[in-house]
């Protein structure tokens, strides 16, 4: 995104989640599923550095936090309105900044200029230029360390009720499940000599994949 675009979408998803914010975390339980096993195969040890792009209200990273003791958790998102949930969920323990995840700069922002573990967890849905984001997002982990993505599926397999229903009520917030996630994740990787590991859930419903770096 440009720097206009990026100014734009964070006062669309600011406008968005003012109010919606309150309520996020008990609403999306509902429809945000294979978020916990990402976070229980993250084998993030004590003094890995973690960072979610589009950390939302910091859901994950307090569960991450609970899960993998020990772990440096850091937060970027668009909206500063979330952020807001985000500092009270979180406290002190917790380096969080707003920023445009296709083009951040890691290390001004963290003092990091790479991360053992890397989450994207259901916002490359919600972003206008996902693929910039995803390839933005690759560039950050370090030797050795690992992308953790997961994401709304094809949805091909569900029954067509549902899936009409489903992307009615997705629409209303600017998500748009990507048919081609899968695809541009085999591209990352060849790009920068990842390997990937990718699983998809029941009915198409989400996708889920780790990047790794090798060491060296």
């Amino acid at each position: 995104m440009s720097a206009t675009q990026a100014v734009n979408h964070a006062a669309l998803m600011d406008g968005i989640y003012r109010g919606q914010r309150h309520i996020y975390d008990l609403t999306r339980k509902f429809y945000l599923f294979g978020r916990d096993g990402l976070i229980e195969q993250l084998e993030a040890p004590g003094g890995a550095t973690v960072l979610e792009i589009a950390s939302g209200t910091g859901r994950n990273l307090a569960a991450i936090r609970r899960r993998w003791p020990g772990a440096a958790v850091h937060g970027l998102d668009i909206s500063e309105e979330m952020l807001k949930s985000a500092r009270k969920t979180l406290g002190q323990g917790a380096r969080l900044a707003q920023g445009d995840a296709c083009h951040f700069d890691a290390s001004a922002t963290f003092g990091h200029d790479s991360f053992d573990r890397v989450v994207l967890s259901y916002s490359l849905s919600m972003i206008p230029d996902w693929e910039a984001a995803l390839q933005h997002a690759t560039t950050l982990i370090a030797p050795g360390g690992s992308l953790h993505v997961v994401d709304f599926g094809t949805l091909e397999s569900m029954p067509t009720l549902p899936e009409r229903l489903l992307r009615g009520w997705l629409a209303r917030f600017h998500v748009t499940p990507q048919a081609n996630l899968h695809e541009a994740l085999l591209r990352a990787c060849a790009i920068r000599a990842l390997d990937c590991e990718f699983e998809a859930g029941p009915w198409d419903y989400f996708q889920r994949a780790t990047l790794r770096r090798p060491h060296g």
